[in-house]
């Protein structure tokens, strides 16, 4: 005989308590005043979604369970989506990266690592198309820590490539560890995840043409810089440039640069890449599925529309080059206070000699160890970041150097 037992909860009421209540509104109270001084990690705090939301209460679409399961491009059974609204947001930054026009397919992520790991499936499968020799994964050591477990996840040959002090590819490690027979799956990183650096494209696809023999996938990880890259200048926009740089996909992330309240980000790919997936069919949903998550949100590509729509190019490029501005004066007021610190070409990430903990608390920093720099940190200029925030911060370092010298 099996009993079933009634989960008793504490509160079987149907609305929120006077306690629990109060408990919210404090936890709203300390997240606002601790994003004024959060700078270690690379999230825009300047959200800007106001008249968005706004929008949203005022018809209620919180009454509306959506879902923008499937093909972004192919209309779905499930009408309660926004497909329409996701596809001009890939049509947008396909654009901006320079793929060419009906070339390529796209759609809004759940976040950067979700678009790496379709970066990975769908290199995987153009790879297997082309070859029965399973392919191997190049990726420098330094680049975003989600390739290592997605390389796992997908049950492929994982080869770190080392990374130079400042945290480029080794590209003589990579010329070194490269396999000439084998296919070969190129993770380049735009922004490493703490020194900011980006991979040097055009020396990679040198070693592929004398080196490499087989079929070979570019998937260009630009989560944190291909958000502002495109609109800094012209040289810089060719970074992410898809017929200049010649990678087959890339992944941008939204919280970054762009500014939202939740993990999002945009993956675009050719359409060759594209076209070598499962073809498992599913009449579920009229067609096959090519995402690697089924249900995905709906929010997230009417948020992301909401906000190119809403923003225009110039803003755009002025928060993207207020950021370059922003950490080149941190950068010289940094060294000017007599802090160890150090930045990439094109970086918004400054990395410098680790101060006390309650600095690190202060700010949200995070913390890296290695034997060229030892104990060290990092600050993300982002766009919320002001100069008011960072002379703050100097002032904090600067009296930690101060004291340090006293004793």
């Amino acid at each position: 005989m099996i009993f079933l037992s009634v989960v008793s909860f504490s509160n079987p009421a149907s609305a929120i308590t006077e306690s629990q209540r109060e408990r919210l509104d404090q936890f709203a109270q300390r997240i606002l005043e601790k994003k004024k001084t959060a700078a270690g990690y690379p999230v825009n705090q300047d959200t800007s979604l106001g008249d968005f939301y706004a929008w949203y209460m005022r018809h209620e679409m919180y009454r509306v369970a959506m879902n923008n399961v499937g093909d972004p491009y192919k209309q779905s059974p499930y009408s309660l989506n926004t497909h329409e609204f996701e596809q001009e947001v890939v049509n947008y930054f396909a654009r901006l990266y320079g793929f060419k026009e009906g070339d390529y397919w796209g759609f809004v992520t759940a976040s950067g690592t979700d678009g790496n790991n379709h970066g990975i499936y769908f290199g995987r499968k153009y790879l297997e198309s082309k070859s029965s020799v399973k392919p191997i994964i190049y990726v420098s050591a330094e680049a975003h820590y989600s390739i290592k477990k997605l390389a796992d996840v997908q049950n492929t040959e994982l080869r770190l490539i080392k990374a130079t002090d400042m945290g480029h590819m080794d590209t003589a490690d990579f010329e070194k560890q490269l396999d000439p027979a084998r296919p070969a799956l190129v993770v380049v990183a735009m922004g490493t995840t703490f020194k900011g650096a980006m991979d040097d494209q055009a020396a990679i696809r040198k070693i592929l043409r004398a080196k490499h023999r087989g079929p070979v996938y570019i998937h260009s990880d630009a989560a944190l810089f291909g958000g502002f890259l495109p609109y800094v200048n012209e040289e810089a926009a060719q970074l992410v440039h898809q017929q200049a740089q010649k990678f087959d996909s890339i992944v941008v992330s939204g919280h970054k640069f762009f500014g939202f309240d939740e993990p999002i980000g945009v993956f675009i790919c050719t359409r060759e890449a594209f076209k070598n997936l499962n073809p498992f069919e599913v009449p579920y949903l009229a067609g096959a599925v090519p995402t690697i998550t089924t249900s995905r949100s709906a929010l997230g590509p009417l948020k992301f529309w909401w906000k190119i729509n809403s923003t225009s190019l110039e803003d755009f490029r002025t928060a993207a080059r207020n950021s370059m501005s922003n950490a080149e004066y941190l950068l010289k007021s940094l060294g000017e206070a007599g802090v160890r610190v150090w930045k990439n070409p094109y970086s918004n990430t400054l990395f410098f000699e680790r101060p006390p903990e309650h600095v690190m608390k202060k700010y949200d920093l995070a913390p890296d160890e290695g034997a060229q720099f030892g104990k060290i940190a990092h600050f993300v200029v982002m766009p919320h970041v002001d100069r008011k925030l960072m002379d703050s911060f100097v002032t904090d370092m600067k009296g930690w150097k101060s004291n340090i010298f006293q004793k």
